[in-house]
C-alpha cells in the first residue's frame, strides 16, 4: 500500500505552508536596507518553496542589526535628550 499522488501533494503542502508562514512573518518583523523587505516578500509569495528557503539562507544575513537600526547600545536606555 503505497502513497498516492494525493497523499504526496498533501504532505508537500503540509511541509511548505509552515516554512512559508515563518519566513513571511520574519520578513515582516525585520528591518532591511532600501527595498530589500519588499523584494523578499515578493520572492516569498511568488516562489512558494524555494523563496522561503532562499530567505533563510541568504536574506537572514541582509537584515539590519540593532546597531544599524539606531537602537541604544546594550545597557543604556534612551533619554529625552536622545530623541
Amino acid at each position: 500500500m503505497g502513497l498516492g499522488i494525493t497523499e504526496i501533494i498533501l504532505l508537500l503542502v503540509l511541509l511548505c505552508v509552515p516554512i512559508w508562514l515563518i519566513a513571511f512573518v520574519d520578513i515582516l518583523k525585520s528591518d532591511f536596507k532600501g527595498n530589500d523587505k519588499l523584494i523578499w516578500l515578493l520572492v516569498d509569495i511568488f516562489v512558494p518553496f524555494i523563496g522561503p528557503l532562499c530567505y533563510f539562507f541568504i536574506g537572514q544575513k541582509q537584515k539590519l542589526s540593532g546597531k544599524d537600526q539606531g537602537s541604544p547600545p546594550a545597557g543604556r536606555s534612551l533619554n529625552r535628550s536622545d530623541i
